[in-house]
């Protein structure tokens, strides 16, 4: 027999120099850390940071703040009481993203189940690859898409899955529409491939261009359909480049149509569009990432009528239903395992056949990434916490915002809408008292925007984005998604916009 182990301390056990015995982080001190460091998280991160008392913003240009926070990586470590003054500093000058007057992006607001489904999936730091990893996380994330599915009106069901951001997911939907027409080229790559031609709006998500580039289609063959002047892809002459294509010799595959532009908030008419991919066997992608929020009302979802003649469908939950970034689904409209075929690899090392459980729930060989967050957690918990009766409270109350916004911005002298809103899109022209009088051209309008939205990044009161667009000269978007927001902070965002800008 073996020699008993000696009772006591263990002699060290050293490789290459380095003693083995006992785990080298000091749990108590660890401990201490996380204890000390969670308050501050929730002071100033969440509560002030979602205060309507309390700035947006602490504007510093990027000189200063390289000083402020003092990048530079060392040698040697800092202590604890140091690192909890950079946690501070890190919250201190963030744009405060939940705060009721970030009217900045297509996301906003803080929602407090999320918010702690998103502290769940942190502290457990899982990969969705595997049931066996992941169990909780990936049967959340099937419920979410069924659910997701059943809401698109996919009477005989789908597939789908989350990924890293709405660019991804058009990426997606340009991937799997060419397998679905070439099925050869996972295998004999592009030089087996016709010329190919994919279709979108002139209004469209810059991803699309981005995909196509990416994927080595082309940019030169994203043939760009015109939009009428509310922003929606015409039918008509999207039928006409596919014609084009066609007689250049080209393999038309796809189209990708916008339900809620970036800028003006247009949803494409998809009936019409998929009447058109019908007659010419293309693959109809919707980029609902925006719009799709809408389906879950059903007094507004008709701004989406048709999207179930869609083969796929990009639906980005963290913005108009607040979910906290990053949480997007891609969705097809496939029971044969179409997103399986086009992206698996089969890896033995994560995929074995002959495990002990049933292995159609290691879903992972259908998403192009190996590492893959459970973003789907935080929409789960929070639909589960205020039901779809509360989303779809949440989709009408930012449209209605929106109405009012509309409304008070025609009652306001200086003030004038670019077009009525469809969405909650608002956007508008400020021209200060000098430039009143002047005979009607944007043209003398196109520097007040950029001043103003310098002036109130710097007092920190808001953040509201302004581009051109078109022939159009700067104008301001407003962008109203939380339910924090008041009839009051859309008050207060005409005053302060006329205040900042009145002497230009």
């Amino acid at each position: 027999e073996p020699p008993a182990e000696p009772k006591g301390k263990r002699p060290p056990v050293l490789v290459d120099g380095v003693t083995l015995n006992g785990p080298t982080l000091d749990i108590r001190e660890a401990e201490s850390f996380l204890r000390d460091a969670m308050p501050i998280i929730m002071e100033e991160a969440v509560w002030k940071a979602t205060d309507v008392k309390e700035k947006v913003c602490e504007w510093r240009s990027p000189e200063q703040l390289k000083d402020l926070l003092d990048l530079e990586l060392r040698e040697g470590g800092e202590a604890h009481p140091q690192i909890l003054q950079r946690c501070r500093d890190a919250i201190r000058y963030s744009v405060k993203t939940g705060h009721p007057r970030f009217f900045n992006q297509l996301y906003a607001g803080m929602d407090p189940y999320s918010l702690v489904g998103r502290f769940i999936t942190e502290a457990i730091n899982p990969s969705l690859y595997t049931y066996e990893v992941a169990p909780v996380f990936l049967l959340t994330e099937e419920a979410v898409l069924q659910k997701m599915i059943e809401i698109i009106g996919w009477q005989e069901g789908g597939d789908g899955i989350f990924s890293p951001g709405g660019s991804v997911s058009n990426m997606y939907a340009v991937n799997v529409a060419r397998y679905h027409h070439c099925p050869d080229v996972k295998v004999l790559g592009l030089s087996a491939l016709p010329r190919l031609v994919m279709f979108t709006s002139q209004e469209c998500h810059y991803s699309v261009a981005k995909a196509a580039a990416f994927l080595g289609i082309g940019t030169n063959n994203v043939y760009v359909i015109p939009s009428d002047k509310r922003g929606k892809m015409i039918p008509a002459e999207f039928e006409k480049q596919v014609q084009r294509a066609k007689d250049e010799g080209a393999l038309p595959f796809m189209v990708n149509a916008t339900a809620g532009t970036t800028v003006l908030g247009a949803f494409d008419p998809l009936e019409e569009i998929a009447d058109i991919c019908e007659r010419h066997n293309l693959w109809m992608h919707v980029d609902a990432c925006w719009g799709g929020g809408a389906l879950m009302s059903k007094k507004h979802r008709y701004l989406l009528q048709g999207i179930h003649r869609a083969n796929s469908v990009a639906w980005n939950p963290h913005k108009m239903l607040m979910a906290g970034l990053q949480c997007c689904a891609f969705m097809v409209r496939d029971k044969t395992n179409l997103l399986q075929r086009c992206h698996s690899a089969q890896a033995s090392y994560l995929f074995q056949q002959d495990k002990f459980y049933d292995v159609s729930y290691d879903t992972g060989d259908k998403s192009i990434q190996c590492s893959r967050k459970p973003d789907a957690f935080k929409f789960w918990l929070m639909w589960k916490a205020i039901g779809t009766k509360g989303l779809e409270e949440r989709v009408e109350r930012a449209l209605a915002m929106a109405r009012y916004l509309a409304e008070e911005i025609k009652k306001r002298d200086g003030f004038r809408l670019v077009m009525e809103p469809e969405y909650t899109n608002v956007c508008f022209w400020y021209i200060p008292p000098s430039l009143r009088d002047m005979a009607d051209g944007p043209e003398f309008w196109r520097n007040v925007a950029p001043v103003v939205k310098e002036r109130m990044m710097k007092k920190g009161s808001m953040m509201v984005g302004y581009q051109p667009h078109g022939d159009k000269a700067n104008f301001f978007r407003q962008i109203i998604i939380s339910p924090q927001v008041s009839r009051e902070d859309m008050d207060f965002l005409l005053d302060q916009i006329h205040s900042l800008g009145m002497d230009l």
